[in-house]
């Protein structure tokens, strides 16, 4: 059963500081587990398909979805992957050190992107990294449609296992991960210390966020349901999980045109 609570990081009037520090949050993790890397395949199947180079990421956050899996994706594919990184709220400080750190090949736009009525001039096939619980089923429909309509891939990754036990890790391991991890967080910010330490609203605000986002996340074939529905028959379509080396499942979801 799916509960589709709040998470502050969707909320309008929540203050940037703290949904940068949020984020930063998850890009560090995403690169100390290196969670994302078996999806790796999955995205270069796709992009040989549709003979493509360029991801145009969607709801980036802080960008550490993406950014871990570039260099390997690059190996694979033996060739130079471009990516945009965008989000409904852009974290440009992070967007500026990935793009720095990616010596350019991870580049960025400042403005708002709506994944489901994406800029006409952001081209590239879509990728979305732990951002799909964030929305209710029409909403995702429309993502998934706005692809459609646009004749570009699109692939959606989610991380996480909907269970008691991944609810108690979240719990009781993030405080201890906060803890000792926040100062070694790029880029650094003196905001994030004060707000980790001083003012602990950037831990209890990711563990609240943990947790719902536990319960929000869809089921691969729930996916590929909302995906049959916006398609004309034109795509391919496939969905399924993945496990990590940790042993957390990872949902995807990906589509193509079919020429």
């Amino acid at each position: 059963m799916r509960i589709h609570l709040f998470e502050f990081e969707d909320l309008e009037w929540f203050p940037d500081t703290i949904r940068e520090g949020m984020v930063d949050f998850l890009r560090y993790l995403f690169k100390v587990l290196k969670y994302y890397s078996p999806v790796v395949p999955l995205l270069k199947e796709a992009l040989e398909k549709t003979n493509q180079s360029q991801l145009l990421d969607l709801g980036s956050g802080g960008g550490g979805a993406i950014e871990f899996i570039h260099k390997d994706l690059e190996e694979s594919m033996q060739k130079n992957i471009k990516i945009t990184l965008s989000d409904k709220y852009p974290n440009i400080n992070a967007f500026e050190y990935i793009n720095q750190k990616s010596k350019g090949k991870i580049d960025y736009t400042m403005n708002s992107i709506d994944a489901s009525n994406v800029d006409k001039d952001l081209k590239g096939f879509r990728t979305l990294f732990t951002v799909c619980h964030h929305f209710k089923p029409e909403t995702v429909k429309a993502i998934l449609k706005d692809a459609v309509d646009n004749k570009t891939g699109i692939a959606i990754f989610d991380g996480g296992d909907k269970n008691l036990l991944t609810i108690l890790m979240i719990v009781l391991l993030q405080p201890l991960e906060f803890i000792i991890a926040t100062p070694f967080f790029r880029p650094f910010r003196i905001s994030r210390i004060l707000l980790t330490y001083l003012i602990p609203l950037i831990p209890i605000c990711t563990i609240w966020d943990g947790v719902v986002s536990t319960l929000r996340l869809y089921h691969p074939k729930e996916l590929l349901k909302f995906a049959e529905e916006t398609d004309d028959k034109t795509y391919t379509w496939k969905a399924g999980k993945v496990r990590n080396s940790f042993g957390l499942h990872i949902t995807y979801l990906i589509g193509y045109p079919n020429h």
